[in-house]
């Protein structure tokens, strides 16, 4: 059981009750009719990145759905959060690639994201043997990555929100949804 494709989602909600919040967080997804099981990091071979549009139109209601996925809460007023999925696909198709799940409080969409996808790459990166400083900043990083001519393309997608004013569960998740033959 391998997955041959693979698309990325977010969402955020906001209600009194804490999981209703993260259902409504799903919804904005388009993924809360599945039965979601979080799986670890790998991107498989040959796994093709296809839109939201054209994953959410395979999915069934009720179906088990393999994901990676990062979500986060609060019920603090204004506190800010986020929830980032990050990519790394190598050049080899056959090769495996990685996906990163990260959470945070108190970070931008933007840092949250690109944290996200230093992660992923850095871990491929290490996997494939790349030299590098980890001192760098994700940018001159990301340009050794693709200079080694190893890694092919990262990407990352994020959720953030501040927190309901008047102290209502605020939910965001982010996720990379697998899709079976």
């Amino acid at each position: 059981m391998i997955p041959e494709k693979v698309f990325f989602t977010k969402g955020a909600g906001i209600h009194r009750d804490r999981l209703a919040s993260f259902e409504i967080a799903l919804r904005n997804a388009g993924i809360e009719k599945s039965n979601l099981v979080t799986v670890s990091s790998i991107l498989p071979p040959e796994c093709a990145m296809v839109s939201r549009e054209k994953g959410l139109q395979e999915l069934r209601p009720g179906q088990i759905t393999f994901c990676v996925m990062a979500r986060n809460d609060t019920n603090e007023p204004n506190r800010m959060i986020s929830a980032a999925i990050g990519a790394a696909v190598p050049k080899r198709k056959t090769n495996y690639g990685y996906l990163s799940e990260h959470h945070a409080y108190g970070e931008t969409a933007k840092a949250s994201g690109e944290y996200a996808e230093d992660l992923a790459a850095t871990m491929l990166a290490t996997t494939l043997g790349i030299p590098f400083d980890p001192e760098q900043a994700w940018d001159e990083r990301k340009q050794v990555y693709r200079a080694s001519g190893h890694i092919i393309k990262t990407r990352n997608i994020c959720q953030s929100a501040a927190g309901n004013k008047e102290g209502l569960w605020t939910s965001v998740v982010a996720a990379a949804v697998f899709l079976l033959p």
